[in-house]
């Protein structure tokens, strides 16, 4: 992978994009403050053209049956895009867009388009995946590895939200169709918030920051001691079979997330 990297910034700010490593962003510095987990498969990535796992790594088109590399055995997860070269289109001090074009092993071809934006007191990452010729299901989303801590001394993040409900999760961390209120954590779940995704994440007498989208969905996974995710996305885990959203040549699939930050 390409080693190049595009610096945004904006008041105390700063934003590394690698886009020749799967369209990540490297770091979100805030006053100083390290907010992502630092490492190859860390940082945060974009998840298109699917979010989480797919069952088996089947989904299907009406009566074809795609199958989909298993980088999660027995399941396929995350999309291609983490792991693809992203192409820069536009470059200004505070604002790049990127693109990639869907190819195999996704059967269908089309184009995939993320902007990154910071101002003084947020970060907004948009997403577009465009069908070329044929229709097809596809999702959308943000995979950020949130530091637990962001400094030795720090108190651990502190996860605050409401969501509507929360998908029951099976043995193989797939949705099993059912819905149930939101339980305690430690999380691996995915959880419906109908008004949109808002969820708070705050490091004690630092730093408070909010993950907004107006998607309904957001899976939350703070089960690692060094790092915790907050991902906001179009549908659940394994929706390409179960909610799938269809983007046809006339109407792509647009996602967006805000994270608005403020000092303690």
């Amino acid at each position: 992978m390409s080693s190049e990297e595009i610096t945004l910034t904006a008041g105390d700010a700063e934003v590394v994009v690698r886009p020749g490593h799967g369209g990540r962003l490297g770091s979100l510095k805030v006053a100083g403050h390290e907010l992502l987990r630092q490492g190859e498969r860390y940082g945060s990535f974009p998840m298109v053209p699917w979010c989480g796992r797919v069952r088996d790594g089947v989904f299907w088109t009406g009566d074809r049956e795609h199958h989909l590399p298993l980088n999660s055995p027995p399941h396929a997860i995350h999309g291609t895009g983490r792991d693809t070269a992203w192409k820069p289109a536009r470059v200004t001090d505070r604002e790049a867009v990127f693109t990639y074009d869907l190819a195999d092993p996704w059967p269908y071809p089309g184009r995939v388009t993320q902007s990154v934006e910071v101002s003084d007191t947020a970060l907004t990452l948009r997403m577009s995946v465009e069908a070329w010729d044929d229709s097809f299901p596809a999702q959308a989303g943000w995979h950020p590895w949130f530091n637990r801590r962001l400094s030795e001394d720090g108190e651990p993040v502190r996860i605050a939200f409401d969501a509507a409900w929360q998908e029951l999760r099976g043995e193989d961390h797939l949705p099993t169709g059912d819905r149930v209120a939101p339980t305690p954590g430690p999380w691996d779940d995915c959880f419906g918030m109908p008004d949109g995704v808002h969820v708070t994440l705050t490091w004690p007498g630092q730093l408070e920051l909010t993950v907004a989208s107006r998607e309904r969905w957001v899976v939350v996974y703070d089960e690692p001691e060094a790092a915790v995710c907050v991902e906001p996305q179009t549908g659940p885990p394994n929706g390409l079979n179960t909610q799938p959203r269809l983007v046809t040549p006339l109407e792509p699939l647009e996602a967006a997330t805000t994270w608005t930050w403020r000092r303690l």
